[in-house]
Parts: structure tokens; C-alpha cells; sequence
């Protein structure tokens, strides 16, 4: 969902710190109430200044070496071009494989907000996918 696995591994850490801290007050799916938690804590991280500067990859002094990973999709680079909705939405729905109603309920959106965000997800996905295969013609 952040785009980033030592990224992850902090949002992770401060996710179960919250959950730890409000145990008492989680019902029956302390699953849901997790992941629930992390989606929120991964939302409010992007929204830090801080978080929107990135560092360029790869370096611009760097050349690319020409083999055949070229022609493959660097999936962490194309997941973290997409906005942190379109990224969480897409996530929760294709890789958790939750159902749209879930996935509402944990953005605190609707199902047609969702619908919409993960199909604007796919398209720019795909649309990356083209440019890749078009540059490498």
C-alpha cells in the first residue's frame, strides 16, 4: 500500500502500537480492526509533508542495463505512481482479495467510490504497461 518495504515495516509497527494500546476496545474481528488501523495509518503518513519528497530512481548519472529484465514491469514503481486511494483500493481488492463492500468500509468510502478508484487504478496500471511494452518496439 506505501510503496516502500522498510516503509511498510514501520507503518506496520505503528499500526499494532495502536491496536495494542486500544485492545480493550476491539470486538469480535480484531482482523478487520487491524487492518483497518494499518489502512488509516498508511492514509495519514502519505499525507505528511515529508513523505512527498522522493528521491529519483534510478540515478540520473546511472545507465540501465539492457538484458531481458527490461521488458518486465517493475511492479513497485508502477504501484507507487498511483495516488494513495487508487493504490490502497487496489491493494485491498486484488491483493487481499477482499470484497468491494469491505474494501468500502475500510477506506470509509462508498462501493462505488471504490468501484471507480480500482478501475482508474487498473487503467493507469495497464497504461504503464503499454508505454513499457511501446518503448521497448
Amino acid at each position: 500500500m506505501c510503496g516502500d518495504w522498510h516503509r511498510a515495516e514501520d507503518l506496520i509497527q505503528v499500526a499494532f502500537l495502536k491496536v495494542y494500546k486500544s485492545w480493550s476496545k476491539v470486538s469480535a474481528s480484531p482482523l478487520g480492526y487491524a487492518r483497518q488501523t494499518l489502512t488509516n495509518t498508511v492514509t495519514d503518513e502519505s499525507r505528511r509533508f515529508w513523505r512527498r519528497e522522493r528521491p529519483t530512481y534510478p540515478l540520473p548519472d546511472a545507465t540501465a542495463a539492457s538484458d531481458d529484465r527490461d521488458m518486465s514491469i517493475d511492479l513497485h514503481r508502477a504501484m507507487s505512481a498511483l495516488p494513495p486511494k487508487q493504490r490502497a483500493a487496489v491493494v485491498l481488492r486484488y491483493w487481499d482479495d477482499l470484497p468491494i463492500a469491505e474494501v468500502a468500509r475500510l477506506l470509509g468510502c462508498t462501493e462505488g467510490t471504490v468501484k471507480s478508484q480500482c478501475a482508474k487504478g487498473l487503467a493507469s496500471l495497464r497504461a504503464m504497461v503499454a508505454d513499457k511494452l511501446e518503448g521497448h518496439r
